[in-house]
């Protein structure tokens, strides 16, 4: 039997029962499509947050107290005690080091902000007029921070786009009053919409000067400081000077953490590139259970086509051309699968980006190479059990069933 003639026979084998083969391709599908989205949902995970964290800069060098006994960033990174609290002091030394060009103090709380009887709970930012510089962000209408003492707590606020749209409406914001928490605030700025980065939506914040912040929260301690090396080769070499001057601070001590925007990034793509695989090796069990389908339905197809069989061998047909053309049915069942799997993943896929549009679902190649690869294996695999079967029948016995 020639290739063309097997792949003919195969073929039309697979759509003799169109129930059957539906049954089939949907199993496959489902796992594939499971591949496709989950390693989609991973990536596009790992994608935003690389983003996120290179959208800060890369001079950028992140000051958290407290310290942390490993390397690079872990979850405990984020929440640190620490012997002595930074301060307004610490951030003003840091610019006694020739390798830092800014530095951006943070002081961080939640309070209510009101305007015209409209009234909304926001997040309040204390930092100073370096910030927009530092972070890569920009105003939209009006002006940032004056430039002043950092200990001068000026009743001046910058606002986000969101509160400025939900107190102010279409009327101009800059220059109006609004109250935050206890104390009279004039708007000077809104800033130009950005969403998230740092854990924070910049469009929901309220920015003023970080005295003020530490007098509305009444503490004199800062959340983070976000300091600027004046270039990038020269990362490290800031870095230990930042630590050595904080030490000098803190009597000795080295109780502060230093983050660097690569180090971030190397951590998370780890972490969620590991999160893919592992999402991607569950979804590729249920290519197993495909698989396992295919078998049996194969072997009850062999059963039903003993005959058939029987009269192939009964013609000349050899044994490997009867294998052939059983592993040629499975292997078209699982390419229909996969194809099927990979349009269903890709819908899937569009379906996330549409729900979450900040979130960049797009299913890696490596992905949908190893989905639609992993279906033709599992089938193939599975198809040759029913194939010998089919090649060992007895032409004469199998006549006789006719």
């Amino acid at each position: 039997m020639r290739a063309a003639d097997t792949l003919r026979f195969a073929t039309r084998a697979a759509t003799g029962n169109p129930l059957r083969t539906a049954l089939m391709v949907l199993a496959m599908a489902i796992g594939v499509a499971a591949v496709v989205v989950l390693t989609a949902l991973g990536d596009g995970a790992r994608r935003y947050v690389v983003g996120e964290f290179g959208a800060l800069g890369s001079n950028l060098i992140i000051v958290l107290p407290g310290r942390s006994e490993t390397g690079g960033i872990n979850p405990g990174s984020f929440v640190t005690s620490t012997p002595r609290d930074l301060t307004v002091g610490d951030a003003e030394a840091l610019l006694r080091s020739p390798w830092v060009r800014r530095v951006a103090p943070l002081s961080v709380g939640n309070s209510e902000i009101s305007a015209g009887g409209r009234l909304r709970e926001v997040v309040v930012l204390g930092t100073s007029a370096d910030y927009t510089a530092v972070r890569q962000t920009d105003v939209a209408l009006g002006r940032f921070l004056p430039r002043e003492d950092l200990r001068r707590a000026t009743n001046v606020a910058v606002i986000g786009a969101t509160v400025q749209r939900e107190l102010f409406g279409n009327t101009p914001a800059v220059g109006r009053l609004v109250r935050i928490g206890d104390r009279r605030f004039r708007v000077i700025g809104v800033m130009a919409s950005a969403g998230q980065g740092l854990g924070m939506n910049t469009d929901e914040l309220v920015i003023v000067p970080v005295a003020a912040a530490q007098a509305m929260f009444d503490t004199n301690t800062l959340f983070r400081i976000l300091v600027e090396a004046r270039e990038r080769a020269a990362l490290e070499v800031a870095k230990d000077d930042i630590a050595e001057i904080i030490r000098n601070r803190h009597a000795g001590e080295e109780d502060v953490t230093l983050l660097t925007q690569d180090a971030v990034l190397d951590t998370f793509d780890r972490i969620l590139g590991t999160l893919t695989l592992a999402v991607a090796g569950i979804a590729a069990i249920s290519l197993a259970v495909a698989g396992i389908l295919v078998m049996n339905v194969m072997l009850v197809a062999v059963t039903q086509r003993t005959a058939e069989i029987g009269l192939l061998k009964a013609l000349g047909a050899e044994t490997h051309t009867i294998r052939n053309a059983f592993l040629v049915e499975a292997s078209l069942l699982s390419l229909a699968g996969g194809l099927a799997g990979l349009a269903l993943g890709h819908g899937g896929a569009a379906l996330l980006r549409l729900t979450w549009p900040v979130l960049p679902a797009w299913p890696p190649d490596w992905a949908v190479a190893a989905g639609l690869g992993t279906a033709l294996f599992t089938g193939i695999l599975f198809g040759v059990l029913p194939a010998r079967r089919a090649a060992r029948l007895d032409p004469v016995q199998a006549l006789a069933k006719r």
